[in-house]
């Protein structure tokens, strides 16, 4: 299961159900790994209601490479198919 392979997934039930459901090890280890993963309806405005700056920061922190050039609806795009 994940915990033997990946010491970093905080959720392994989560993890798994994401795998199942075609996601990619690593967006599936994010979301599994975020202090809410088992809550449902998050508390993150939505993305088209964010400055081009919190695009940005959520870029950076997933891992998403040359946002900088990106425009916001790029950024947005990139961020929803990471």
């Amino acid at each position: 299961m994940a915990k033997d392979n990946r010491k970093s997934i905080k959720d392994d039930e989560k993890y798994e159900a994401l795998r199942d459901q075609g996601m990619s090890k690593e967006k599936a280890a994010r979301i599994s790994n975020t202090p809410n993963a088992s809550k449902k309806g998050g508390k993150a405005k939505p993305l088209d209601d964010r400055t081009k700056q919190e695009l940005l920061e959520e870029a950076k922190k997933i891992g998403i490479t040359g946002r900088h050039k990106m425009n916001k609806s790029t950024l947005i795009n990139a961020i929803r198919n990471h």
